[in-house]
């Protein structure tokens, strides 16, 4: 059902190539009890396996390119691969068998953006452009448009406290704006449209269309198919660690929407 979207004479310019790409992790059982530090650097100098391990095939021989100016969308029920997926293609999770091909450099949003509990959001802005590559004149002449784009100080100064005080979606929002805040190669973004209201969600799916305007490519994971089809032109679903379709993001949605209604369990 995956399809092949390279066609001869193909001149656009590649930013991921995924070629044949297999992960496997190790899921470990509990620990058992006291001493569980000593045991478990016995079993590591002994090579055993720990009690309970088993092995996941996250994802299974997955292949496709993606190119500049392309906004892809990633679908499929929980446990599909998605951000598994996502996380190889960043950089932070080695393929165990195949190739990722990335020009330039893959920002995963909330990754390199790496903010601190303990620190202000102000400072946050700072350090989390900082992770991006920004410079301090560029966080500086930017940091105003950051925080106005959040919506963090709508409600109060927000930006001045901890982020621990932050709610999971002023947090998120936050990491969206500074990610937003500069072009890239390769943006990954896992979820975050879901978070925020409506202002911010029209104003997150613009900045997308910018940012594929200013020659990047942009991968967006959603449970919310409204969400892909609104923002992405293209769209991959998975389904148990396989590429089961890739295509326009309203004939996947649509194949998926099928699949999902027909499921037993619902997907």
């Amino acid at each position: 059902m995956a399809e092949d979207r390279n066609t001869p004479g193909d001149h656009r310019v590649p930013t991921v190539v995924v070629d044949d790409v297999h992960i496997t992790y190790t899921v470990n059982g509990a620990r058992t009890g006291r001493g569980s530090a000593t045991s478990a650097l016995s079993r590591l100098t002994s090579r055993r396996r720990t009690p309970g391990a088993r092995q996941v095939h996250a994802v299974k021989g997955v292949s496709f390119a993606a190119y500049k100016g392309e906004a892809i969308g990633l679908i499929g029920s929980n446990g599909s691969g998605k951000s598994t997926l996502l996380k190889a293609v960043a950089g932070l999770l080695p393929p165990t068998r195949g190739k990722v091909h990335t020009q330039g450099q893959p920002s995963l949003l909330g990754v390199n953006a790496a903010l601190m509990g303990d620190l202000t959001g102000e400072r946050n802005v700072v350090l989390g452009g900082l992770a991006m590559g920004m410079t301090r004149e560029q966080i500086r002449a930017r940091y105003d448009e950051i925080v106005d784009f959040s919506g963090i100080n709508e409600k109060g100064d927000f930006i001045t406290l901890p982020m621990r005080t932050y709610s999971s979606g002023m947090g998120a929002r936050l990491r969206f704006s500074i990610a937003a805040a500069k072009s890239h190669d390769v943006l990954l973004i896992d979820e975050a449209l879901s978070t925020g209201d409506a202002k911010f969600q029209r104003r997150s799916k613009d900045r997308i269309k910018e940012l594929r305007a200013e020659a990047g490519t942009v991968f967006l994971v959603s449970h919310s198919n409204k969400s892909i089809t609104e923002t992405c032109d293209r769209a991959l679903w998975l389904e148990a660690g396989t590429l089961r379709m890739d295509g326009p993001a309203e004939e996947v949605v649509k194949a998926y929407e099928a699949f999902t209604r027909s499921s037993p369990s619902g997907a």
